[in-house]
């Protein structure tokens, strides 16, 4: 016996009672400027039961559990098992974690562990102190160079390939290092450990959109921004003590079991995240709403489930297709077995040939709100290098006459503020941004991710603070202070332009992101060649007066980019260079 869509009369009553589209009001919550344009603007989307839409179309649609059993999941997860939105939350979180390890051995310790031992290497490997600074450097150029070919790669072929691919070139890297004790052996490994460390510090962010929804993802976002930030500073503290007592050799021996554990827990636990669902589910991203399509939808194909799970026990084994609609003819997909999921290469999720995805970094800056993404988030990550620059030069010689140990001690402040800014996000973050769209009748907008980033103003008022006191030669504990200050306002900068940019321009996450790590590198790989010397000739107090001017400015354009921010989401909607160009086909959530 076979059923129909006929056996379902409440189908086309329930979409018959769907209500009319969402009518915004003419300015949405704190200020926004609405647009006019189209009836949906990608980005916006219901988040929450406040709606002023009928409560049969959000009730309809799928949401959340327990305390946020009243939050619309965006996008809305496909009945797909193997979407990684449907993963149970125990291993959606296990994949982040074992990949933010990575994040946090190749993006934050392989890049500072060596700096408290640069003198002592020197010195044994008998090369300037200058070469031996100038091996970070081409560690940093070809992170910034590789990125796009990693993102291209990505695109084509998913995420899981690239991860294992930088976890196995940098264990290589390391084992260099450790068995080859010249400068040429630490040089090789430097630049192999370049090429690991751009999947780890751009696609994680991807991943972590392909994971978790709308609602989750603040928190992730900002552990990320945690390990590639706060983590950096604090490696100096513990490396310098390995280095005096064991020598630098036992940092790459250390680095390497760690590397082999994270490589066997990434092969075996962690699947591909990237996934193509039909366009309908994306409801942050599509220009037309098709709401009510979406819930007639969901709601033939959780029939088909409950009929398939029927005649599974009441047909003792024998499989009857039910005929509910053309489209849901086929059986439920079957989840994938533990062996299937280790298969590293799942075909590929792109209709782009390697050249378009390869340039594909490069143009997302055609978008105006993606290319201030880059330059607020690369250069707030910047002004807090620029202190890691020049620190040496400051505290080593007269007045403060710092060993190399104590000036790696004054990475604690911040460390500190990196805590606390991790911690302040991670708790504020997505609740915050719930809080609003509940007060703006349950409608989110990407642009109160932007918020945030009045702390901004702690990383302006702690650079002039720092320049200051090193120029009058004020305590060490309130420089470090300071650059505690520093690190505080950037990450939380870096944070909140991250989650703008995964919730406006979800398709775009991993392009974006690989796009602002080689903008970030190229920029710190060029100032190594005259921050140092421009900084002892035009004095610390004026260098950083105009360090702190920076960030200042960079930030006064942010009310612009939160005013505004909605009216462009429409424009680039309307006028998608990328689509034009055939730079973007990929589908789903990608």
């Amino acid at each position: 016996m076979c059923v129909g869509v006929d056996d379902f009369p409440q189908i086309p009553h329930l979409v018959q009672t769907l209500g009319p589209r969402i009518t915004p009001a003419e300015m949405p919550f704190l200020g926004i400027l609405e647009d006019k344009k189209l009836p949906h603007v990608p980005g916006t989307v219901i988040l929450g039961d406040e709606t002023i839409r009928s409560d049969d179309l959000v009730g309809a649609l799928k949401h959340g559990t327990g305390r946020n059993s009243h939050v619309i999941l965006v996008p809305q997860p496909s009945n797909d098992p193997n979407d990684p939105l449907n993963w149970p939350q125990w291993k959606k979180v296990a994949s982040f974690g074992i990949t933010c390890w990575g994040t946090l051995l190749y993006g934050a310790v392989s890049i500072a562990m060596l700096n408290p031992a640069l003198y002592a290497m020197s010195v044994q490997l008998e090369v300037s102190i200058t070469a031996m600074v100038l091996t970070a450097g081409y560690q940093t150029l070809v992170t910034g160079v590789s990125g796009p070919i990693f993102a291209a790669l990505a695109r084509k072929y998913g995420k899981r390939p690239m991860f294992l691919f930088a976890s196995l070139v940098c264990l290589v890297g390391n084992i260099v290092g450790s068995a080859v004790p010249t400068y040429q052996g630490v040089l090789a490994s430097r630049i192999l450990q370049g090429f690991s460390i751009a999947p780890y510090e751009s696609l994680i962010f991807d991943m972590l959109s392909d994971m978790f929804f709308l609602h989750e993802r603040g928190v992730y976002t900002a552990l990320v921004n945690f390990c590639l930030v706060g983590v950096s500073n604090i490696t100096a503290v513990v490396s310098g003590p390995i280095v005096t007592n064991l020598g630098w050799r036992w940092l790459y021996y250390l680095i390497t079991i760690f590397g082999v554990a994270q490589l066997i827990l990434q092969f075996l636990f962690v699947p591909e995240t990237t996934y193509i669902r039909a366009s309908i589910y994306d409801i942050d991203s599509n220009v037309s709403e098709n709401l009510d399509e979406l819930v007639e939808l969901e709601t033939k194909e959780a029939m088909r489930d409950e009929k398939y799970a029927d005649r599974a026990i009441h047909d003792e084994g024998r499989r009857i297709v039910p005929t509910i609609s053309r489209e849901s003819q086929e059986p439920p997909p079957l989840k994938k077995t533990f062996v299937q999921n280790l298969a590293i290469l799942n075909g590929t999720f792109s209709n782009e040939n390697l050249l378009q995805a390869f340039i594909a970094p490069f143009l997302v800056a055609v978008n105006l709100s993606v290319l201030w993404v880059l330059i607020v988030n690369s250069m707030f990550i910047v002004l807090y290098v620029v202190i890691a620059l020049v620190i040496a030069q400051e505290f080593g010689p007269p007045p403060y006459l710092l060993s190399a140990s104590s000036i790696g001690l004054l990475s604690l402040g911040p460390f500190v503020g990196g805590v606390v800014g991790a911690i302040f996000m991670a708790l504020a973050s997505d609740p915050f941004i719930k809080w609003c769209a509940g007060r703006n009748n349950g409608i989110f907008e990407p642009e109160y991710r932007l918020i945030p980033c009045i702390f901004g103003l702690c990383t302006g008022a702690g650079l002039l603070g720092w320049g200051f006191m090193v120029a009058d030669y004020v305590s060490p504990v309130a420089t470090a202070t300071m650059h505690g200050l520093v690190v505080f306002g950037a990450l939380i900068t870096a944070v909140a332009t991250s989650n703008y940019a995964i919730d406006a321009y979800r398709s775009l996450t991993a392009e974006i992101f690989i796009a602002s790590m080689a903008v970030k590198n190229i920029i710190i790989f060029g100032f190594t060649y005259f921050v140092n010397d421009w900084t002892a000739q035009t004095g610390v107090r004026h260098a950083f007066v105009v360090w702190s001017v920076v960030g200042f400015a960079l930030l006064a354009t942010t009310p612009f980019m939160y005013v505004l921010g909605k009216k462009y989401r429409s424009y680039w909607a309307r006028n998608n260079l990328l689509e034009k160009w055939s730079i973007v086909s990929r589908g789903g959530s990608g």
